[in-house]
């Protein structure tokens, strides 16, 4: 029997810039809300509030990842990550003992597991906010199109802008950063 799980990925490389540490594309993964317990989220800075905002929890590296999707997991799979899960919790977060890192770990997973109801490949993205005083994660998903777009220019954000040649601007980027204090 194979399970629905949430699974990095990673379409550029721009978590590998925004995350104190990015996931791997492939790891199993949770929203991973519980790392943020103990912080006050109006508090958090940087790269820090980056992974509380929109970060997935990797389950190999414990690093974050902006988008994950639906993947099959065997039984063993859905094990192995059950126990780097309650382990990384454990270790990092304070549980009291192994028992109660696996409740919380199963717990996480099985929230984790009920987001992939969808066809596998789904893409999921996670947004975390601070509203009345309590932390609210909104999960929205992508669908891969039928057919590629191909009509650019009624592209929401994007629009296709004929102009004539204009003379191409060669700063010089050395000077500018002399001039900062």
């Amino acid at each position: 029997m194979t399970r629905r799980l949430p699974r990095t990925l990673r379409l550029d490389p721009s978590d590998t810039v925004i995350f104190p540490d990015a996931a791997e594309p492939g790891e199993w993964a949770v929203p991973g809300g519980f790392a943020f317990w103990n912080e006050a989220p109006e508090a958090l800075s940087g790269k820090r509030r980056q992974a509380f905002r929109g970060g997935f929890l990797g389950l190999a590296s414990f690093g974050w990842s902006t988008l994950v999707e639906v993947a099959e997991a065997t039984e063993a799979q859905h094990a192995a990550a059950l126990a780097a899960l309650a382990q990384h919790i454990r270790a990092q977060h304070g549980a009291p003992d192994d028992a109660a890192a696996e409740e919380a770990a199963r717990e996480e997973l099985g929230f984790a597991e009920s987001l992939c109801d969808h066809p596998p490949g789904t893409v999921l993205a996670l947004s975390r906010s601070i509203e009345d005083g309590q932390v609210r994660e909104r999960f929205r998903t992508l669908h891969r199109r039928e057919q590629p777009h191909s009509q650019f220019t009624s592209l929401p954000v994007f629009a296709v802008v004929e102009t004539e040649d204009e003379p191409v601007e060669h700063p010089d980027l050395t000077s500018l950063a002399r001039r900062q204090p």
